[in-house]
């Protein structure tokens, strides 16, 4: 009994080593890919913005702000997105990200989205963001999709915003709401009365692609002031709705459709090291990423940088 015991706990250590060298090995495979991707976009503009959404430990070297900045990775990006920093429905602050964030702002822009189960919170998450320097987009349960243009914009002004640095304030909307915006027309009119400094939405609108002429009527506000038009692309996960899903994949078919997206039924988490699903992101001119210059957006807001870790870790 205790030899069949102690050969337990020796394959559990095993495996537990494996799985960790493995995501440590797909940490910096994500690193890598958001640098590669970076490089890409700036060969084609340079001016290009890049910004991450969550996985704030790709800043630092092994995954530790201990080990210090990883300045390679900093160099690619031009801010940080993240989810739920102050409010996750009711306050709840994570102390850990927002110690890493604090560091991470000393050179990048911080766009936080902050979720609130009660308007009452709105003000407050606004205010905590200020604080630390950070801009904030906060939705309630009704948008928490990101589905809807809120009725009040923070810190509104009539600025020219030619930087990330400059914003003020942002708009997050890549699920449109089908009752407000019937047609793709009706939504570039929605979001083209609005100030916000920028606006963060999808390449298409009901699977039609924003054409250039859609993100240019886009970039200027209706005060008058100038904007940034950013893209959300998602390089980690792939989804059954977008163009490149292919008839007959699914789970492990192709084998780079690696797990079940937990919360998300048209979604999963992709071993996004391999070169096939590297060919959709960037590279050539069939990729998202060139869909999205030819399109005129000033950048791009990658989602779910953070596969490395759901990918090994979370069961």
């Amino acid at each position: 009994m205790k030899v069949r015991y102690f050969s337990l706990l020796i394959l559990f250590i095993f495996l537990s080593c494996s799985k960790e060298k493995r995501s440590d090995k797909a940490f910096g495979n994500m690193q890598d890919f958001v640098i590669h991707i970076s490089n890409y976009a700036h060969e084609l503009n340079s001016d290009f913005i890049i910004i991450p959404q969550n996985g704030i430990e790709l800043a630092f070297n092994d995954q530790d702000p201990a080990n210090g900045l990883n300045l390679a990775y900093l160099n690619a990006i031009d801010g940080v997105g993240v989810e739920e920093l102050f409010y996750n429905g009711d306050y709840a602050l994570d102390a850990e990200r927002l110690s890493m964030l604090q560091q991470v702002k000393q050179s990048k822009k911080v766009l936080v989205s902050e979720y609130v189960n009660n308007d009452a919170f709105i003000s407050d998450a606004y205010i905590q963001n200020e604080v630390k320097s950070f801009i904030c987009f906060t939705r309630t349960s009704q948008n928490y999709d990101y589905i809807q243009i809120p009725d009040t914009i923070p810190n509104e002004n009539n600025l020219n915003i030619m930087q990330l640095s400059q914003a003020q304030n942002y708009l997050y909307l890549i699920g449109p709401d089908e009752t407000q915006f019937p047609s793709k027309e009706a939504y570039i009119a929605a979001i083209s009365s609005t100030n916000y400094d920028v606006i963060l939405i999808d390449l298409f609108f009901n699977d039609e692609e924003l054409s250039a002429t859609d993100i240019n009527q886009l970039k200027t506000k209706a005060n008058g002031g100038s904007r940034l038009v950013i893209s959300y692309i998602n390089i980690g996960a792939a989804e059954k709705d977008r163009y490149y899903w292919k008839s007959g994949w699914r789970l492990l078919h192709p084998l780079l459709i690696k797990r079940k997206y937990e919360g998300y039924d048209r979604e999963y988490w992709v071993r996004f090291w391999k070169s096939n699903w590297q060919e959709i992101i960037y590279g050539n001119d069939d990729s998202y990423m060139k869909k999205i210059l030819n399109a005129g957006f000033d950048g791009a807001y990658l989602d779910n940088v953070e596969a490395y870790y759901f990918l090994y870790y979370k069961d």
